[in-house]
């Protein structure tokens, strides 16, 4: 579906089933130059059991139109004015990796708002290699190669569907991403360090669902991160790295269904 936020289009997945407005709402945010299709299997699933699901494109990204929002704040703001949008008062969150930062900052902003949080690809600093965001600035293919290499534990992960080449699909995933806008997300991840004192004003139940094997945000950092925070759980999946939802996606759905 689409609609208009700040006099643009937005686009946003349902799960493959018409929106209900009476239904509970599950707001779903892709990381840094992906897109709504990273959500495939688990929008499907929720959509599927009773839940509305708008799984967002970001400004820039997929068939969102620009321009890319600049900061991780501005990404928390442009949420909750999505919902707003969306004639959605209260809401359930996942996020994944950017996403995760985002959602986590938009729960602290929205407050009763929101009633639970899942954060996907989780660590509350996301430092970008300065390498990685020159190659990004300058838009050279390097940038999503190493972004591909990075993300997957392996080429085929625990996805039990055959033939599937998963570091294939994630590289054209990430080709089609504007240059400007995989460079602008990479840093406000890079810049965003407001983990903590968001986290602090939560007044939802949080989740982090968290990569054994995951290189880019490594679930010891997470799972230190939360042992911080009462309101705070993690689910470690065992074999994936940073792209759980097509390296694992039923262990990730079965752990998002725990909060979602």
């Amino acid at each position: 579906m689409e609609f208009t936020l700040d006099g643009r289009r937005v686009f946003a997945a349902t799960g493959g089933r018409e929106r209900d407005p009476a239904a509970s709402a599950v707001l779903l945010l892709h990381g840094a130059g992906m897109d709504h299709t990273v959500w495939a299997l688990q929008a499907r699933a929720i959509a599927h059991r009773g839940r509305s699901v708008y799984a967002l494109d970001w400004p820039g990204h997929g068939r969102s139109e620009g321009p890319a929002l600049a900061t991780v704040e501005a990404m928390a703001d442009w949420v909750l004015r999505a919902a707003d949008a969306l004639g959605i008062e209260r809401f359930r969150l996942a996020g994944h990796s950017m996403g995760a930062l985002a959602a986590l900052e938009a729960a602290a902003r929205g407050g009763d708002r929101i009633e639970a949080l899942a954060l996907l690809g989780f660590v509350p600093e996301m430092r970008v290699h300065p390498e990685l965001l020159a190659a990004a600035r300058d838009g050279r293919h390097s940038a999503v190669e190493l972004m591909t290499s990075w993300s997957l534990a392996t080429p085929l992960g625990a996805n039990p569907a055959p033939g599937l080449w998963l570091s294939g699909g994630a590289l054209r995933l990430l080709e089609r991403a504007p240059a400007a806008a995989l460079a602008g997300a990479l840093a406000a991840c890079d810049a965003y360090r407001g983990a903590a004192a968001a986290a602090a004003r939560l007044r939802c139940p949080a989740l982090l669902v968290l990569g054994a094997e995951d290189r880019m945000t490594p679930a010891s950092r997470g799972r230190s991160f939360a042992a911080g925070f009462a309101n705070m759980r993690v689910i470690v999946l065992p074999g994936a790295g940073h792209m759980m939802m097509s390296e694992d996606p039923y262990g990730c759905l079965a752990a998002m269904r725990t909060v979602l």
